[in-house]
């Protein structure tokens, strides 16, 4: 059987913050398994970019080999380390992706810092934190790639990762809430604003993945309270992302992928549920 060379420099290339781990991981893997290259941002987790990379690689080699296709070694995924929340190097992060690649189509914001506040113990400091890299960086990623964009022709879009508790507040995690309303905002005035050559879309997970704060006996309850029984799965949001980057129909809106959790009334944040009542 004859074999073709794949030629990367059509492949298109998205930016996935945070992508060394958890949902961005998943994203990451999801994107590059139907044909983008993958640049991995990461702010300390090095050692988990690096696995990454590595399994994004084997992936592509094997998928490429079932097609009787021979990778080229110029199919490249790439680290990139950045504090989001240092507005310099959020700003250099992009003309770091597109001297590596060449080009970048696509910008995946899912890094967030989740920190716990609420009313009585609210500062300026913990605003500001969750604003910077939650909000902020998304922002002028987005102002980026619009600028790339414009310069070379083509278009490109932006999916930035919000939350279901957006539609279904409760008084928990108020700083990480209101970075995430106001992203949520921007996703209209930059959509406006950045169009025709860049979409902007929002993809608004409900209770995904578990965390240090809850048991694994603990998630699987929460994680079935929705009208469907359940909510969603990394999968579910990988999938969701990739149709926001690929369908060109779509801008200035959020796909809420939760199982339908923002229909019902939840009094706190699922970390902080008590599901024995």
């Amino acid at each position: 059987m004859s074999s073709k060379l794949v030629q990367p420099i059509n492949q298109p290339v998205v930016l996935v913050t945070g992508a060394a781990k958890r949902l961005g991981r998943e994203i990451a893997l999801q994107l590059a398994k139907h044909g983008w290259r993958v640049a991995v941002h990461y702010g300390s987790s090095e050692q988990d970019a690096i696995n990454t990379i590595a399994d994004l690689a084997v992936n592509t080699k094997a998928q490429s080999e079932n097609r009787g296709e021979n990778a080229s070694k110029a199919i490249l995924f790439e680290k990139f380390q950045c504090d989001l929340s240092d507005e310099a190097a959020a700003r250099a992060l992009l003309p770091q992706v597109i001297a590596h690649f060449g080009r970048v189509d696509a910008v995946v914001n899912n890094a967030a810092i989740f920190e716990h506040d609420a009313a009585s113990s609210f500062s300026y400091s913990a605003m500001q934190k969750h604003l910077a890299t939650n909000t902020g960086a998304a922002i002028v990623l987005a102002q980026a790639l619009h600028a790339h964009v414009a310069e070379r022709g083509g278009y490109g879009a932006v999916v930035n990762l919000l939350d279901q508790k957006l539609w279904n507040q409760n008084p928990d995690f108020l700083s990480y809430t209101l970075s995430k309303a106001a992203l949520e905002a921007a996703n209209t005035m930059l959509a406006t604003a950045l169009a025709p050559q860049v979409r902007v879309v929002g993809v608004a997970p409900g209770l995904t993945l578990t965390s240090h704060m809850l048991s694994d006996d603990k998630f699987q309850e929460l994680h079935k309270l929705s009208p469907l029984g359940r909510s969603s799965t990394a999968q579910d949001v990988a999938d969701t992302v990739r149709f926001a980057l690929e369908n060109r129909s779509i801008t200035g809106t959020t796909l809420l992928v939760d199982g339908g959790q923002h229909l019902m009334r939840f009094e706190r944040d699922f970390s902080l549920m008590d599901v024995s009542k």
